[in-house]
């Protein structure tokens, strides 16, 4: 098989699934790879062995494209139904926590890490403050209660 033949399986497999600019766009780019790396010093056979079927790619494509349409909608802004499935405990668990879904924390692991890091950071506030108080006590201490007997005797 040669890269004409190769592109045209292709193209042909693409056809039924995908619309025309997705198909040329895909067809454009395994175009161009083939001749760069021909360029680069590799057979053209070499590559297509490389590529291997390209039945095989086109349903990578295809399947990638259809994942694409679930995840993002389409380009009218309307959504699968597959995207809408939720059940009422993810629902829940969604809009429980708008403020770390607005900042990109919306699965459990990320949760139990930003959790974790507020607590390591109140751990060293506390430790810090902790270490400036032993710090200062010893000085602090005899002054505190040298002050406290002036007091004393200044207010006889």
């Amino acid at each position: 098989m040669n890269r004409s033949e190769f592109l045209d399986k292709l193209r042909e497999a693409l056809e039924n699934d995908l619309s025309g600019p997705v198909v040329r766009e895909n067809i454009e780019y395994y175009d161009s790879y083939i001749q760069s790396e021909v360029r680069n010093g590799k057979t053209e056979q070499e590559v297509l062995d490389m590529l291997g079927d390209p039945w095989m790619i086109a349903r990578t494509i295809i399947d990638t494209d259809e994942n694409e349409r679930e995840y993002y909608g389409s380009a009218s802004g309307t959504y699968s139904s597959v995207q809408n499935t939720y059940t009422e405990e993810e629902e829940e668990q969604n809009n429980s926590h708008p403020i770390l879904h607005l900042i990109g924390i919306d699965t459990w692991w990320k949760r139990i890490l930003f959790f974790a890091g507020i607590v390591i950071v109140l751990f060293i506030i506390v430790a810090v403050i902790t270490g400036l108080i032993a710090a200062v006590l010893p000085f602090a201490l005899p002054l505190l209660i040298l002050v406290l007997i002036l007091r004393m005797m200044s207010g006889r």
